[in-house]
């Protein structure tokens, strides 16, 4: 398909730039060789007044590392525009919103997104709101001819400074060597998990319910678990970090993620016992909603704290920021509201004198639209990548620099929109299951009285 935006006929551009008055003179200015180099510049394959949506599509890609639901909404004018399910979560939160977006001008992102936000949540469960809102971008860029950053206001950066995954180990040394490594290839940035399972055949470290699960996927939240650390399992894991810090060095920003679900004393202590290797922040030590004991370990520990990746919209954010609950926020933009939305909580937060990074782990889809945001949003610190072990990652896309994240770093497109198209042969090799943006008219009608109020 191609990559339309606005046609200007030499009568229509005459008609809605000059006075009947100067048609005169304007005839003269307006010789065919001038408007042969300005119609240079402008596609014209499209009317963006006279878009509309007529279809909404998905290829599901996986172990990328992630299952990534990439979609597609098609238009009358054959311009489209690609996002993004955010990862693990089901393509049918975006499928049941394509009836509302059927007939909308595509180019209306703001209208849209108010339209259907109602129909997004917490964590995954936005992910069909948020692919939605990016495809929209990544239309209107390419109907208007330019990249989706500019039309957030323009960049304030070149290139997204990146934090890898990566893989973790029980031994200390391995996961250095490991740390060191992505040093190594550029990455200015770095974060490790952090977790009381790397202590679960360690005796004396944790005191817990018999039966209560260690693992980081148990539904029971932090508080409620009964699980603490003993004296010597913050020693064990601090000495942990002590190793890690000396493979790595101290010059360099570390993270920490993934601690377990411990309680908020076990957190108190854990990060006062880390102070002294200057962590860059401890993430989502406890569920995000908990303004009051989130601001309780703050208060008591000198390392940044951040959290944000599961929250839906900018109030949440806003929250933990009024309160200084937070040291940073963290969205993850496929949960957070999309481009424009996690653009306003950078905004936000930086009102608050709190910076942002960034939590990502899907397709080059979703990371191309974490970086035009991150390339508009001042107060943007660090975006995270969890596929740059996945050889094949950066070839599902061409259009754009590669490797994608080079030495640590994206190049933040120039091309129209998301600055991306997809490479269909390489896609094709890594579905999920069969079906390559097959058509879903089953999905044309599904409609409900949404208005929520009376």
């Amino acid at each position: 398909m191609s990559n339309p935006t606005q046609r200007f006929s030499r009568r229509s551009l005459l008609k809605t730039t000059l006075s009947t008055a100067a048609v005169g003179v304007a005839s003269s200015f307006w010789a065919d060789e001038s408007l042969v180099a300005y119609q240079n510049n402008v596609n014209t394959n499209s009317r963006p007044s006279d878009l509309k949506i007529t279809d909404l599509r998905v290829a599901t890609i996986w172990k990328a590392p992630m299952i990534c639901p990439v979609i597609r909404i098609d238009t009358n004018q054959g311009v489209y525009g690609l996002g993004e399910v955010r990862d693990g979560a089901s393509k049918t939160y975006a499928l049941m919103l394509k009836s509302r977006l059927l007939g909308e001008n595509p180019c209306n992102v703001d209208k849209i997104f108010r339209k259907i936000k109602q129909f997004g949540g917490q964590s995954r469960q936005a992910g069909g709101v948020c692919g939605v809102e990016m495809a929209l971008w990544d239309i209107a860029g390419k109907v208007y001819n330019v990249p989706v950053y500019q039309m957030l206001g323009g960049k304030f950066r070149d290139k997204i400074r990146c934090y890898a995954d990566t893989t973790e180990s029980p031994d200390p040394q391995v996961y250095g060597n490991r740390l060191r490594e992505r040093r190594d290839q550029g990455f200015t940035w770095l974060k490790m998990d952090l977790g009381i399972d790397l202590m679960e055949k360690v005796p004396g470290t944790i005191t817990a319910p018999k039966g209560a699960s260690l693992a980081q996927g148990d539904k029971t939240q932090h508080m409620f678990t009964g699980i603490e650390l003993t004296e010597k399992g913050v020693d064990t894991m601090v000495q942990y970090v002590a190793t890690v810090r000396e493979q790595v060095a101290m010059e360099i920003p570390l993270s920490a993620d993934h601690f377990g679900h411990i309680g908020v004393n076990s957190c108190i202590r854990l990060g006062k016992a880390l102070e002294k290797y200057n962590m860059a922040w401890l993430e989502d030590m406890i569920p995000w909603n908990y303004t009051e004991l989130l601001k309780k370990i703050s208060d008591a520990v000198n390392i940044p704290l951040a959290t944000g990746e599961d929250i839906y919209l900018k109030e949440g954010f806003a929250e933990l920021a009024r309160a200084h609950a937070v040291d940073i926020v963290h969205p993850d933009l496929a949960t957070s509201g999309g481009i424009l939305e996690t653009k306003k909580i950078g905004d936000m937060a930086q009102e608050y004198g709190v910076p942002m990074a960034m939590h990502f782990a899907g397709s080059p889809v979703s990371c191309m639209a974490n970086v035009h945001c991150a390339a508009a949003t001042e107060n943007f610190l660090v975006l995270e990548n969890h596929s740059v072990d996945v050889p094949w990652w950066s070839d599902l896309v061409a259009g754009v620099e590669k490797p994608i994240v080079n030495h640590g770093f994206i190049t933040v497109p120039e091309k129209p929109g998301l600055g991306i198209t997809l490479n269909d042969d390489v896609m094709k090799q890594h579905l999920m299951e069969p079906g390559y943006f097959e058509p879903t008219p089953q999905w044309d009608k599904e409609r409900a009285n949404d208005r929520l109020w009376s």
